[in-house]
């Protein structure tokens, strides 16, 4: 199943490099003059609802071919949007009201309710926000171990 998937999302990165999408998207993004901090949260919000539905690797390998061009053209790190990607990808995996871990955690443990899942990971949700918009805010904080590696 993961090779279906790996392979179905490398026809798809084709598919999308032959329609010219994400250079549309790019001067579609600069012809709307918008700040890159808000291309990039929208990015993020885009994730977290996909990741209510979707399971994380098809997600990320099915929009990194469109997000990935935007995000180099308006100057960020690509290492630093990599992060980005699997802080937003965490969040949506555990978001209500679809958040696909919450119902694998819930047929692991069946005497506990839905609700009470949903209400358990909450408060670990909304750390993960604050976390996402720090590293949004100071890029340099997720940038400092891996440049210490040069």
């Amino acid at each position: 199943m993961l090779f279906m998937i790996l392979i179905g999302a490398l026809i798809f990165a084709e598919f999308v490099n032959i329609t010219t999408m994400p250079g549309d998207l790019k001067s579609w993004v600069t012809r709307f003059n918008v700040s890159p901090t808000m291309v990039v949260a929208a990015i993020c919000a885009i994730y977290v609802v996909l990741g209510t539905a979707m399971e994380e690797l098809s997600m990320i390998l099915l929009t990194i071919p469109v997000f990935f061009p935007v995000i180099v053209h308006l100057g960020f790190d690509p290492i630093w949007f990599g992060i980005i990607i699997v802080c937003v990808v965490e969040i949506g995996l555990i978001s209500p009201p679809v958040g696909m871990n919450m119902f694998v955690l819930r047929t692991l443990i069946p005497e506990v309710s839905t609700a009470t899942v949903f209400s358990g990971v909450l408060p670990f949700m909304w750390a993960d926000v604050v976390r996402l918009a720090i590293l949004v805010a100071f890029p340099w904080l997720s940038l400092w171990l891996p440049s210490m590696m040069r």
